[in-house]
């Protein structure tokens, strides 16, 4: 099995990724003490979609996302870059519309979605700041952007045990239920490395989005950014 390093490789990333995807969605409910449905119903209502809308869910893994997206109405279409994430989706989730593909270089014409999101995926892409543009430049204007993401704690008592939690716990507990529990030392770490919610949100102003806004979920462990393209 593999693990990522932080430079983020893509061709890591995507094969640390392949070795979880048997039971990434088990695994992260497990992990997140099944937190995790209530983040994405968050992104979902973040959104703000409308029927007939079309919605891009970047990072999207096994479509686990893309399929709550769905409940809006809206047109979602789930893309990533681990095969094996697909692979594992499409045996899942045969109605949900997954696709290959680059951050990087979206195969998407300019301004073709109404809205963007990326959830726990935009800190293991190699160039975050290429990413955001790249979003940006597939989003109408007045599109909406929201990154769903794994943040700082705000009570200092809590963010020390959440950030042992992180670096002892997790991997512990991932070599119980997951299918390559070294990836789980990469995530932790990759976690404990990302911006702050203010960084983030600095982060999103300066890539071509505006009007930015973050709000905390489960006391800052997760934190939902809002943006509009301009």
């Amino acid at each position: 099995m593999t693990r990522a390093n932080l430079d983020k490789q893509p061709h890591e990333v995507a094969a640390m990724f392949d070795g979880v995807a048997r039971r990434y969605d088990l695994t992260n409910t497990v992990l997140s003490f099944g937190r995790d449905r209530g983040w994405r119903r968050a992104t979902r209502l973040a959104l703000d979609l409308k029927p007939g809308e079309r919605v891009l869910d970047l990072g999207a893994g096994t479509g686990v996302s893309t399929e709550e997206l769905a409940v809006s109405g809206a047109y979602a279409v789930g893309a990533d870059l681990s095969l094996g994430m697909l692979q594992a989706g499409h045996s899942s989730r045969p109605h949900v519309p997954l696709l290959a593909a680059d951050a990087l270089a979206l195969p998407f014409a300019d301004a073709t979605f109404d809205a963007v999101t990326i959830s726990f995926a935009l800190r293991n892409i190699v160039d975050a700041d290429a990413a955001l543009r790249e979003m940006a430049r597939v989003t109408r204007p007045g599109g909406r952007l929201v990154v769903c993401e794994f943040s700082h704690p705000t009570l200092t008592p809590f963010r020390t045990v959440y950030m042992g939690y992180l670096m002892r716990a997790l991997p512990e507990v991932a070599r119980r239920v997951s299918s390559n529990p070294d990836a789980y030392v990469y995530l932790a770490e990759s976690i404990r490395a990302w911006p702050d919610q203010a960084g983030m949100g600095a982060r999103i102003a300066a890539n071509g989005w505006g009007k930015v806004a973050w709000r905390n979920l489960t006391g800052g462990v997760v934190a939902l950014h809002r943006a509009i393209r301009p």
